[in-house]
């Protein structure tokens, strides 16, 4: 190894590295320089003495965005393991001047503009070329991490080692590997380090040569290399340039791993996280760690579980000539001890230990937006804090707490800011009752900050993002969904200029489909602002005209000469319909026999296709609508030898699809009969036609609902036809002296459910 080149100390680094960060805080306690420069953006020299703090808790990142464009961002993360947060904290527990040399936000954001992806290395994704990867290889690695852990990680730090060795190791290597691959394939690098150059020469004017550089060990070379100012400047002319904002965001140990999508992160930066913070016995350390997580899990897991798995870990490294186990023999020990050979047990390990849910935390001096800062007040309030782990919050709409929660997430879903998604509810079905799975990633900060030019407060911001959002849809299906997130959100303010565009958008629309297709939406913005006390009454105006164009328009529609696809369109927006139809009846009573006069012209008019006239049957069967012999004739006409297979096929599609389809030809053995008679006329050339739709509806049906009717499909041919005696149990008109028998306590589970259905808000 050559010896120590003359000139400022370089400390070459990898970064999220322990080992790195743990042999640079050696390496300037010994050298003990004037002043540390790191590398990073300039534009955040302000923000350093934040990271002294006792707010600030890292990982942590500093962002950088353009003034105009927020949306045009990079952050440079920090975690409690970066050599470069280790150097920082170094230099001010001892008030040494530090500073940012890496090229400035305003020209990497400029150039992302005119070059995606070209940014600061923090921020862009790996090299063409791996550096670590050509060294693993070179020393008879496969793996480099392997590599890394065996030469860095592993590496004592005790006083007969000498800390400032395993860098010049690191820039003697580096150093062939530039005069072999040059820039690596990223000349935006020869850029940045014309700039770091520039910076040093600043610095040595200062400091003179008693300064130190912690940079990527890939970077060292070009810095020491011998270079003219003009050389220099000429590379650094004529960049273009924007006008930036930095602040410190949270970040967290997930974003870290590679597998979030940050290409200078690490696979695992929660064991990092652990060989650094721990002062000895990391494995033995770790593993009790581990134990402890299965533990809370439920598993049996001991202390001699712990001290086998720890033998069990070295003997693996010895066995494979490493000096410590890493962590895939901690990974290997674990399985085979703790969780007994099962990959599923070690999943969450590696995912709440590996990588883990750490999320960082930047003291209120930070600057920012005034909407994060209304946004962080507002959480405070009422103790929502944002967490990288994913939880589920349920919400009882009826508390104000709960409400108040209810709106805060709804409105930063307007803003494009998904801190919380809808999910089912799993402990009632009450329209007062919300279910969210929140989890705070570290990119939302950046649609916080691109949000505020819509105001400064939570409120005031969604009300102006959904104004200019109604008066920039373009269908009537955005206007329609728009409300229903309005009322959701209790944005007031906002629904008049909604409902004006959603009443311009419907007066002009003429496709029947997206009439329907808008319907639903503001059936259930309707029924929402009921619940959640918002005055919702100028939709009920639109949604009755809106059902009105729809009775009217939708049987010319459904017979003008339809295709598949189309009908099965309208098919699904007859469901919606009907849905919406249950909900403004209670408004309009005469809405609901208008919409079954619809119904039953469908269901009777031969030019309607298949698919849409079952549908229509089977509706209003299920609102009692339509008897049973009349929907034994229907499916007769259907199914007669007149009928092509394919429209007949479609027929029972419509009518026997979806949810009951299959438990009510289980007690109707007539319309049963009918369909096997049907099915078993079906020519052979045809059958195989219709066979992928017929398998589609009856495959849908649960398994003991394809049990029963093959048990029913197994009788004698002459026992299924409708003029057949029904079997016990089944018959194809009620039987009176049978019902009477149950209906004193069908009163009571109704009224039951009744008192329940207040309680929770059910049907509201």
């Amino acid at each position: 190894m050559s010896p120590p080149a003359a000139g400022p100390l370089l400390l070459g680094v990898r970064h999220h590295g322990p080992g790195s960060a743990r042999a640079v805080r050696a390496a300037l306690d010994r050298a003990r320089p004037k002043a540390v420069l790191i590398e990073g953006p300039p534009e955040g020299d302000a923000l350093l003495p934040l990271a002294a703090e006792p707010g600030m808790r890292p990982p942590v990142a500093l962002l950088a965005h353009a003034a105009d464009d927020p949306a045009r961002a990079a952050f440079w993360p920090l975690a409690a393991f970066s050599p470069e947060w280790a150097a920082l904290r170094w230099a001010q527990a001892r008030d040494v001047p530090v500073r940012f040399i890496d090229l400035p936000a305003a020209h990497a954001l400029a150039a992302r503009e005119e070059e995606p992806g070209a940014t600061g290395e923090h921020a862009a994704g790996p090299v063409a070329v791996d550096p670590l990867a050509v060294l693993a290889e070179t020393a008879g690695y496969e793996d480099p991490e392997h590599w890394w852990e065996d030469v860095v990680e592993h590496r004592g730090t005790g006083e007969a080692r000498d800390p400032l060795a395993v860098f010049e190791a690191l820039a003697e290597a580096m150093g062939a590997l530039r005069e072999t691959y040059g820039d690596g394939g990223r000349g935006r690098d020869l850029v940045r380090e014309a700039h770091m150059r520039q910076r040093m020469r600043a610095a040595r004017r200062e400091f003179g040569d008693d300064y130190a550089v912690v940079c990527g060990a890939w970077h060292v070379p070009a810095l020491r290399a011998r270079s003219t100012v003009a050389a220099d400047r000429a590379l650094l002319t004529g960049l273009p340039k924007v006008k930036v904002e930095t602040t410190w965001v949270p970040w967290s140990h997930r974003r870290l791993a590679r597998a979030g999508g940050y290409g200078a992160g690490v696979a695992s930066p929660g064991w990092y996280a652990h060989l650094f913070a721990a002062p000895d016995r990391p494995v033995e350390r770790w593993l009790t760690k581990v134990a402890g997580l299965l533990r809370e899990e439920d598993r049996q897991v001991s202390s001699a579980h712990v001290i086998e798995a720890v033998r069990l870990a070295e003997t693996l490294a010895a066995v494979r000539g490493r000096p410590l186990p890493g962590l895939t023999e901690t990974l290997e020990a674990v399985r085979a001890v703790m969780c007994d050979g099962s990959d599923v047990p070690l999943a969450l390990v590696e995912d709440r230990l590996v990588v883990g849910d750490v999320l960082g935390e930047v003291p209120d001096a930070a600057p920012v937006v005034p909407l994060q800062r209304d946004l962080t007040r507002r959480q405070r309030t009422l103790r929502l804090k944002p967490e990288a782990q994913r939880r589920d919050l349920e919400l009882d709409l009826r508390k104000e707490s709960d409400a108040a929660k209810s709106l805060l997430l709804h409105r930063l879903r307007l803003l494009g800011i998904d801190w919380g998604t809808p999910t089912a509810s799993r402990s009632g079905t009450g329209t007062f009752r919300e279910t969210w799975r929140l989890c705070w990633e570290p990119e939302l900060s950046v649609r916080v900050a691109e949000a505020g030019i819509w105001g400064t407060t939570v409120p005031g911001a969604a009300t102006a993002r959904a104004e200019a959002d109604a008066a920039a849809a373009r269908e009537l299906g955005e206007v329609t969904a728009l409300a229903e997130r309005c009322l959701l959100a209790g944005l007031s303010q906002a629904l008049p200029a909604v409902l004006r565009a959603l009443a311009d958008r419907a007066a002009l629309d003429t496709d029947v489909a997206r009439l329907a297709g808008a319907l639903p939406a503001l059936a259930r913005a309707l029924r929402y602002g009921d619940v959640r006390g918002t005055d919702a009454a100028a939709l009920g105006t639109v949604a009755a005209g809106l059902a009105e164009r729809i009775c009217v328009a939708l049987p010319p529609a459904c017979a003008a000469g339809l295709d598949a696809d189309g009908a099965a369109e309208l098919r699904g927006h007859l469901d919606g319909v009907h849905g919406a139809v249950g909900l403004l009846a209670d408004a309009d009573p005469g809405l609901r026999e208008r919409w079954s006069a619809v119904l039953r012209t469908l269901a009777g008019r031969e030019t309607v296709p298949g698919a849409l006239r079952g549908r229509a049957a089977r509706l209003l069967l299920d609102d009692g609508r339509l008897p049973a012999g009349e929907t034994a004739r229907l499916m007769g006409l259907a199914l007669s030898p007149a009928a092509s297979p394919a429209d007949a096929a479609g027929w029972i599609e419509g009518f026997a699809g979806g949810a009951g389809g299959g438990t009510l030809l289980v007690h109707d053995e007539r319309l049963l009969g009918l369909i096997d008679a049907w099915l078993v006329s079906v020519p052979e050339g045809a059958f195989i036609d219709v066979l992928p739709l017929l398998r589609r509806t009856f495959g849908a049906y649960e398994p003991g609902v394809r049990r029963t009717l093959g048990e029913l499909a197994r009788r004698v041919p002459g026992a299924r036809t409708a003029s057949t005696a029904a079997p016990a149990g089944f018959a194809p008109d009620l039987d009176p002296v049978r019902a009477d028998a149950v209906a004193d306590l069908a009163r009571l589970l109704l009224g039951a459910a009744g008192a329940h259905a207040q309680r929770e808000g059910i049907g509201r």
